[in-house]
C-alpha cells in the first residue's frame, strides 16, 4: 500500500487551541494515530499526516473536527467516541449501510446524549423497538448489552413494560463458583455485575435501589427462569453464548404477553465445557426465518471502546482464520 502525506496548517496560530487539540504530551495526536493507523508530525501550527490516502483524509478531517472543539480541553472519552463515529461514518458511506430510514432512535434515560454510534447500533436499537425478540451477536465492546439495558430502561420509563428482568448464565470462565465466599446469591453476583453497572450508569444508584425494592428490576441466574412465564416485562439474556441449546429454548419459551426479549452474546467467547454446543451459535439457523425475531450481527468496526480494542478483535479473528 502506497504512503500518502498530507500537509496543512491551522492559521492564524493559536497556541491555546493547538495545545488543547494535541493534548498533554501530544496524547490526542497519539490516539488519532492509533485509531487511524497514520503518523502525525507537527511543528507549531504546521502538521503532516502520513499513511494510506483514505486514512490520511480521515485523520485530516478528525483534526479539523477537534480543532473546532479546541477552545476547551478535549476529554479522552469525547475524542475516542468521535473517532469511532468518524471511522464508521466513512465505512457506512463506502458500503451503503445505514440504519432503517436513517432514523436515530432516542432513548429516555438520564444520559441525554445516549445514541447508536454506528449504523449497526442504530439498526439494533430500531430492531429492539420493532420486534418482540431481538438477538445481538458480535464481539466485545460493540454495545450489545449496554444498548439492550438502555432500551429496557427506556421501555420502563415510558410505561411500556412493568419490569425489567436481567438474566445471565452463571458459567465459570476458568474459575469455580464453589471456591468463592458467601451464599449462592453472593457467588452469582460477580457474573451479574456488568448489568448492575449499566443500570447505575443509566438510572443512578438511588433510583436503581428503589426499583429493586419495588420489584421493578430483577436480576436472576438463567437456572432460576425454568417454570416461569413473564408478562409485560423486558427481559435481557446476557452472555448467551454460554447457554446450551436446551437452555436457550427454555429461556425463549418464558416470554409472555406484552413482553420483549433481547439476547446478547459473542460466539467466539464460549465458556461451556469442551464438546458442549452453544445455544446462541445455532439460533440463527433455527430461528432465522421466524417472523417477529430480528438479528443484528455486529462486526469489529462496531466496537465502541478504546481504539486498540478494534485492532485486537481483528487480530484474533485473523489468527483464528489462519490457524484453521
Amino acid at each position: 500500500m502506497s504512503t500518502h502525506t498530507e500537509y496543512f496548517s491551522f492559521l492564524p496560530a493559536d497556541n491555546t487551541r493547538l495545545s488543547n487539540l494535541c493534548g498533554v504530551l501530544d496524547e490526542n495526536l497519539k490516539q488519532i494515530e492509533t485509531a487511524l493507523d497514520v503518523v502525525i508530525s507537527r511543528r507549531s501550527e504546521n502538521f503532516s499526516i502520513a499513511g494510506s490516502s483514505e486514512r490520511t483524509r480521515l485523520a485530516l478531517q478528525a483534526l479539523k473536527n477537534f480543532y473546532e472543539l479546541s477552545r476547551h480541553a478535549i476529554s479522552i472519552d469525547d475524542l475516542q467516541l468521535s473517532l469511532i463515529e468518524l471511522i464508521n461514518s466513512a465505512q457506512a458511506s463506502a458500503s451503503g449501510l445505514v440504519a432503517s430510514g436513517g432514523v436515530m432512535p432516542v432513548l429516555m434515560t438520564r444520559k441525554h446524549d445516549l445514541r447508536g454510534r454506528t449504523p449497526r447500533q442504530n439498526q439494533y436499537l430500531l430492531q429492539i423497538q420493532e420486534h418482540d425478540i431481538t438477538f445481538g451477536i458480535g464481539p466485545a465492546g460493540t454495545g450489545k448489552t449496554y444498548l439492550a439495558v438502555a432500551s429496557a430502561v427506556d421501555a420502563l420509563e415510558r410505561d411500556a413494560v412493568k419490569r425489567i428482568v436481567l438474566v445471565r448464565p452463571a458459567v465459570e470462565a476458568g474459575e469455580r463458583l464453589g471456591f468463592l465466599p458467601g451464599d449462592l446469591a453472593q457467588k452469582v453476583d460477580p457474573y451479574l455485575r456488568p448489568l448492575y453497572d449499566a443500570l447505575y450508569d443509566l438510572l443512578g444508584f438511588e433510583r436503581v435501589g428503589k426499583l429493586f425494592e419495588r420489584g421493578a428490576i430483577e436480576i436472576a441466574p438463567l437456572a432460576y427462569m425454568r417454570g416461569r412465564t413473564l408478562n409485560h416485562s423486558f427481559i435481557i439474556l446476557d452472555e448467551a453464548q454460554n447457554t446450551t441449546p436446551e437452555q436457550m429454548k427454555m429461556f425463549l419459551t418464558r416470554i409472555g404477553f406484552g413482553t420483549k426479549a433481547v439476547i446478547t452474546g459473542d460466539v467466539t467467547q464460549v465458556d461451556l465445557a469442551r464438546g458442549q454446543k452453544s445455544g446462541l451459535a445455532e439460533v440463527p439457523t433455527v430461528l432465522g426465518k421466524v417472523r417477529g425475531i430480528a438479528f443484528t450481527f455486529f462486526e469489529s468496526e462496531d466496537v465502541v471502546r478504546h481504539p486498540l480494542v478494534q485492532h485486537i478483535v481483528n487480530a484474533y479473528a485473523n489468527y483464528e482464520k489462519n490457524k484453521t
